[in-house]
């Protein structure tokens, strides 16, 4: 799992700003934490799907939040488009 990948400028972390990066076709990447609620992660996994996406699963919310250098767990992450 490459989470180094998330040490770039160029990424949106958490539901909201990846969901709007989505819907704006700015993604290139999702990264999904498989201990987040079981909905969240069909819908974004299916949002990202239909959009064409790459998806890569993460396993805890602290690791996703860590790579993102944040202070907290991260459900979700996203890296844009260059």
């Amino acid at each position: 799992m490459p989470l180094n990948e998330l040490a770039v400028p160029e990424r949106v972390v958490g539901e909201k700003e990846v969901r709007r990066a989505m819907a704006e076709g700015r993604l290139r990447k999702v990264f999904v934490a498989s201990d987040t609620e079981e909905k969240r992660q069909r819908t974004l996994l299916e949002e990202a799907k239909s959009a064409g996406i790459e998806v890569e699963r993460v396993d805890l919310r602290s690791r996703l939040g860590r790579a993102c250098a944040i202070d907290r767990p991260a459900a979700v992450a996203g890296l844009l488009k260059r």
